[in-house]
């Protein structure tokens, strides 16, 4: 008889089991799918409503060239060099300036505002267009980017003046490029120069010589 009961105890047992195991291989629920695919749908109208702003503008433009990136934006010449070659690569230091505008023209934020930049050529953060577009350039060119706004700063935008999904107008200058190594030793060199001057300046300030104090002569008029 306790036998019976434990076989019916143990069957019991490993009957709970088995349901439990088959609710625990319940169908993927596929919401998140169906949510990425909305998401991904999305954006895609988002790109092809800036970028016909953007071909809207060039087309109303009618006077100036611009050229289509294979990277997805667009771009124009106010200054071209048409002598050199080279452009800068990663392992260069590039010496630039710009502004931003919003694709009514409008300046969201000045060059002067902006002030020159100094940027190791993909090894710092900027923003995506930015980032190809300058690679483009030659020293000394000057020349308009049309970006959508996930070339510039996205859906975020740059929570201060730009808003979400902006794209922009940004205008580059591109003073100057060199190589790392060379950017390196130059501003080592000018460190040096500094502190020999400054050493000379502290040199001749100890030697000049320091004038005594005359010491009044006593009056020898007796009155």
């Amino acid at each position: 008889m306790k036998i019976k009961i434990a076989i019916g105890l143990l069957l019991s047992i490993l009957t709970i089991g088995c349901k439990n195991n088959q609710e625990a291989r319940r169908p993927i629920s596929h919401s998140s799918g169906t949510f990425m695919k909305k998401s991904i749908d999305k954006n895609k109208k988002l790109i092809a409503s800036e970028e016909q702003q953007i071909k809207n503008i060039i087309k109303n433009d009618g006077k100036t060239p611009y050229t289509a990136s294979s990277k997805g934006y667009w771009y124009s010449y106010t200054t071209k060099n048409v002598t050199d070659t080279i452009t800068p690569k990663k392992g260069d230091v590039a010496f630039f300036s710009y502004e931003i505008k919003d694709l009514s023209n409008k300046i969201i934020y000045s060059e002067l505002e902006l002030r020159p930049q100094t940027y190791y050529v993909d090894k710092q953060d900027i923003l995506i267009g930015l980032r190809d577009g300058i690679k483009l350039m030659h020293r000394g060119e000057e020349v308009n980017f049309l970006f959508p706004s996930h070339k510039a700063y996205g859906y975020r935008g740059d929570t201060k003046k730009i808003g979400s999904n902006t794209p922009l107008l940004i205008t580059v200058k591109l003073r100057d490029f060199k190589s790392e190594v060379a950017y390196k030793k130059e501003q080592s060199d000018k460190v040096k120069r500094d502190l020999e001057a400054q050493k000379n300046a502290e040199t001749e300030s100890n030697a000049v010589p320091k004038t005594p104090k005359s010491t009044p002569k006593p009056n020898d008029t007796i009155n």
